[in-house]
């Protein structure tokens, strides 16, 4: 159902450096680039993930209650990608864990370093009980 995202940045260098190690993480790779937009993805098949530069020329700003999900299928997965992003130098918005909920939702939330807000996930996450 969704073809691609894109996420607003006013550092198309620096945003790129950042997805390219990060997206690496989950198997995608660079398969569109132009001066204003770079994409990612791991098929023709998934959603393409983008960075681009707003065409309005006006600064790319944060949207309020917009976020992306990345779903990485494991816990291992999510502790990761997570990982990876705050030593690329994003910002804690939730550490890895059990978020609660009746589908097993287990994420970490994190900001790029336009603000941008993503959760790496997975769903399915069964706690492990002492025996």
């Amino acid at each position: 159902m969704i073809g691609y995202i894109t996420l607003g940045t006013n550092d198309l260098e620096r945003a790129t450096r950042f997805y390219d190690v990060l997206l690496a993480e989950l198997g995608a790779k660079r398969t569109m680039t132009d001066e204003r937009m770079i994409g990612w993805s791991r098929s023709r098949d998934e959603p393409l993930f983008s960075i681009i530069k707003p065409f309005d020329g006006e600064p790319a700003t944060v949207g309020n209650g917009v976020m992306i999900s990345l779903n990485v299928e494991t816990p291992e997965n999510v502790e990761k990608v997570y990982n990876k992003a705050l030593e690329l130098g994003a910002t804690d918005e939730g550490h890895p864990h059990d978020r609660g909920s009746s589908m097993g939702f287990y994420g970490g939330y994190f900001r790029d370093l336009d603000g941008n807000k993503l959760v790496a996930y997975c769903l399915g996450y069964k706690r492990r009980t002492a025996r």
